[in-house]
């Protein structure tokens, strides 16, 4: 396996872990309802990068595209994770009608949660995308064990 499916595999673990922990404590968040969406973000987040890292060795890639394809998986999964806490933490409510009940959160976190939000879904369509095209195999590179 090469570097780079060894460490989303790391990645992975370490956000399926957070996710557990979010779990632990989302009951004593301002929104425990969008608690229990983190928890579940970075469980789901965490397993995503998992099975990434251990089909890596299948995505054929140039190395641009597999370093933009690795990067905005990273960058995605660990935003999505965050973003949902910090909205959990905050209690906010314009880009999470259905989980936020009630609540509602100031101007500036609202809008770090929206910008959060969008960056998240612009850098998952980006990863989701490229893994797509370099599991065609299409291309060789990055992702080849033997360029590895």
């Amino acid at each position: 396996m090469n570097s780079r499916g060894r460490r989303l595999l790391w990645h992975g673990m370490l956000l399926f872990v957070l996710g557990l922990l979010t779990g632990l404590v989302s009951q004593s968040f301002t929104n425990p309802r969008m608690g229990l969406s983190a928890h579940l973000e970075g469980i789901m987040n965490g397993t995503f990068l998992l099975a990434v890292g251990a089909a890596w060795k299948h995505v054929r890639l140039s190395e641009r595209a597999a370093s933009v394809a690795f990067g905005t998986a990273l960058y995605g999964t660990y935003a999505n994770w965050l973003t949902t806490t910090a909205a959990a933490v905050f209690g906010t409510a314009a880009m999470t009608p259905l989980a936020s009940g009630a609540h509602e959160g100031v101007a500036w976190q609202e809008g770090i949660v929206a910008v959060g939000f969008v960056s998240v879904a612009l850098a998952m369509i980006v990863a989701s995308v490229l893994l797509l095209f370099g599991f065609r195999g299409a291309a060789t590179g990055a992702g080849d064990p033997e360029s590895a």
